[in-house]
């Protein structure tokens, strides 16, 4: 089966960034459509998670249906939503 991931060295850099999965291998097939400069100058603004509030953590969590959401505190949040 062939690795759906397109750009490895790029995702790995994004994980290790504290990229989610979903994001990382969004980005790394992204650029292996076109190219990293393309994909960089795309990119939006969506800050960092340690900006977030617990609420709106709480919100994303609910919407990619992260389970024990409800009792997690923010950085276990974090972490869910980075590991998701």
């Amino acid at each position: 089966m062939a690795d759906p991931i397109k750009d490895r060295e790029l995702y790995d850099a994004l994980r290790a960034d504290g990229a989610s999965q979903e994001k990382a291998a969004r980005i790394a097939n992204a650029a292996a459509r076109t190219s990293r400069e393309e994909v960089g100058r795309k990119g939006g603004e969506a800050g960092s998670y340690e900006d977030w509030t617990v609420d709106k953590l709480r919100e994303r969590a609910r919407e990619l249906d992260i389970e024990g959401r409800s009792t997690m505190n923010k950085a276990e949040l974090i972490e869910a939503l980075r590991e998701h």
